[in-house]
């Protein structure tokens, strides 16, 4: 019967028959004494389908018999090839075709019981690790000749010796051996496809039932889009620690262990991985590209997660391209390659979604000009999206920024272009530098709602401050570059001198240019008056206004300090003594100038913290929305 599959060896086939016997050559003769040795060999093993109780394994303890076993079909297929050769005696090939069929089916036997004891030994773990060790294996024979060796001297010894304990190891390297043997044997007479069945059908169930284990499970597009984000989120959680070990493990090593089994025919082996893989593998990234064609995940807060993904699939495509390289698994790398394309759409997407949030952001400004929640949300989603960087970079590409703003393009463009840093960087820096520009430009329009000029510079310099020193301090100042840093660092000194001034001018404004000057005595009431009541409406005004940042308060108060209080301290210890204080009269010298020093010490500690949104006719519950969404959002709440 020969088998339909070109890559099988065909069954040798009976010939005519001859009115007339040939004579009996020398040949001949040798022929047939190798079928009676075969015979004498081959019904030995022969399985009993009445009684399958005493069946007793040929691939066992004594490897000769195996061996022996093994010579012996291959001579009989060699007498088969002679006889059908010759168009020989017909009587002599049906013989050694019955024996070839009772062979057959031990072999199948054999194959079928190693394969399903050794499920742990040849897991794929294991065959992954051991396969360079089976690679120095020179033949079938020499390790079947070394393993006689060693129970030939083990049983030379006069005392008769405990059995050694074998290692899973060499546990594994018998059974594989024992496999490839056997597959050798049946490929060469003809029986490949049988041998192959058994094969696809133990191994496929292998790889099956890992899938499940690992959490894969079949989801098509509409069961992902009724999922909560909770449920997917976990799910995405356990997709990505499967798919590390389905691909660097399980089918790596389930493709090293096929290749190995049916090392005599790469056709074979081709096709018979591609049988117990090709569906798993199609259904291991079926989930990634269904979860990124889900308008449901059209979110910023979920582009994490989508380039969690995304990331994943682009660090193993290396070893995906590797392991199914066969034209016939091209359907796995097909749904991992639209995989990572829909998820870079929905990252993009996404991204689009963010920025357009930004400009339309409509919270009011905070208490105090403090850091507003918009900053905080924006300035945390960006240093997140650094750790994406390369995948970022990947997408955004060929996804320039669709710029429309009269500023220069050095306003916003990549810091490290021309600079001798990593090109590969600029695309990604280019979003993150104009995403933060549309954050600034959000900012100077916030700035505006506030009555106080002098506020709205301390909210510019707060926030500003804020966005320097989480670029600074994170993977962004790699990608911004010190340039950008400095530059925008000098523009939070700006901001604070520009509230310096407005917020200080009565006062400075009242002390003498030159402290030195003689002044008459109305001038210096004048003076004192002034500064006085400078000082107190400024600090009145000031207790509810707020620096975050430690050393940019501390800056700040210095800085007062050094305006205000050595020009008082002059006009003070000059005319402090001329100045008593007269009955029902206010006192003229109200402050010293370490008391000064005490009142400027108290400045910008308000409670609120400046996180709190000002207080307006509209409710506010809604203008806090990115500090909200923020608090209960899984990518801020991950361990970062």
């Amino acid at each position: 019967m020969k088998n339909s599959n070109s890559y099988f060896p065909s069954r040798p086939s009976s010939p005519f028959n001859s009115s007339t016997p040939p004579r009996t050559t020398f040949s001949e003769t040798i022929v047939d004494d190798n079928i009676q040795h075969a015979e004498s060999i081959i019904t030995k093993w022969e399985i009993d389908s009445h009684n399958h109780h005493n069946f007793s394994p040929l691939f066992s303890n004594d490897r000769r018999e195996a061996k022996t076993f093994l010579d012996a079909v291959f001579g009989l297929k060699d007498a088969m090839h002679f006889h059908v050769k010759l168009s020989s005696n017909t009587h002599k090939l049906i013989r050694a075709q019955n024996l070839m069929e009772i062979a057959m089916k031990r072999l199948e036997k054999e194959f079928f019981i190693i394969l399903s004891a050794n499920r742990k030994n040849l897991d794929s773990e294991s065959v992954s690790a051991r396969s360079s060790r089976i690679s120095t294996q020179t033949s079938i024979s020499d390790f079947y000749d070394d393993d006689v060796s060693e129970e030939d001297e083990m049983n030379s010894i006069s005392t008769p010796p405990r059995s050694p304990a074998r290692s899973p190891a060499r546990d594994s390297d018998i059974a594989l051996t024992d496999l490839q043997s056997i597959a050798d044997c049946m490929i060469a007479s003809g029986y490949g496809k049988e041998c192959v069945h058994i094969y696809k059908l133990i191994r496929k169930s292998i790889i099956d039932e890992t899938l499940y284990y690992l959490g894969i499970e079949k989801l098509n597009h509409s069961q992902i889009q009724k999922l909560e984000w909770n449920v997917m989120e976990h799910k995405i959680k356990t997709w990505l620690h499967a798919v590390k070990i389905a691909i660097k493990t399980l089918f790596y090593g389930e493709r090293i262990l096929c290749d190995a089994v049916f090392s005599s025919s790469e056709m074979i082996a081709e096709s018979c991985f591609t049988e117990i893989s090709n569906e798993a593998g199609v259904k291991l990234f079926n989930f990634p590209h269904n979860f990124a064609k889900s308008k449901k995940i059209l979110s910023p807060e979920k582009i994490f997660r989508a380039l969690d993904l995304y990331d994943a699939i682009s660090e193993l495509w290396p070893e995906i391209e590797s392991i199914f390289s066969h034209e016939s698994l091209s359907a796995v790398k097909s749904e991992a390659v639209a995989a990572i394309v829909k998820l870079g759409e929905a990252v993009r997407i996404m991204l689009s979604q963010f920025e357009a949030a930004i400009q339309k952001d409509s919270s009011k400004s905070t208490l105090g000009g403090g850091v507003h929640p918009l900053t905080r949300y924006v300035m945390n989603f960006l240093i997140f999206i650094c750790d994406y960087s390369g995948a970022v970079s990947d997408i955004l590409a060929d996804f320039p920024v669709n710029v429309h703003t009269p500023l220069p393009e050095s306003y916003f463009s990549s810091p490290t272009s021309g600079g001798g840093e990593d090109p590969s960087a600029a695309a990604i820096t280019i979003r993150l530098a104009w995403l933060i520009l549309v954050l600034l430009c959000k900012l100077d329009g916030k700035a505006v709602q506030y009555n106080d000029v002098a506020l709205s510079y301390l909210f510019l310099a707060n926030n500003l401050n804020y966005v320097v020193s989480k670029v600074r301090n994170s993977s962004l100042g790699l990608l911004m570059g010190a340039d950008w840093i400095w530059k925008h660092g000098s523009k939070v000194k700006q901001y604070v001198a520009n509230y310096e001034r407005m917020a200080w001018s009565e006062v400075t404004s009242s002390l003498p240019e030159n402290p030195t000057a003689e002044i008459s005595p109305p001038e210096v009431r004048e003076r004192f008056r002034r500064f006085n009541l400078g000082f107190e409406a400024a600090y009145r005004k000031q207790t509810s206004w707020v620096i975050p940042d430690p050393k940019l308060r501390d800056e700040v108060k210095i800085s007062l300090a050094k305006k205000i209080v050595p020009g008082y301290r002059v006009l003070y210890m000059n005319h402090r003594g001329k100045y008593a204080r007269e009955s029902g009269d206010e006192p003229i010298v109200r402050y010293a100038p370490e008391d000064l020093n005490n009142y400027l010490s108290d400045l910008f500690f308000a409670a609120s913290g400046g996180s709190t949104t000002a207080t307006t006719n509209t409710n506010t519950s809604s203008s806090s929305s990115y500090e909200k969404s923020s608090q209960s959002s899984s990518w801020l709440s991950r361990g970062r």
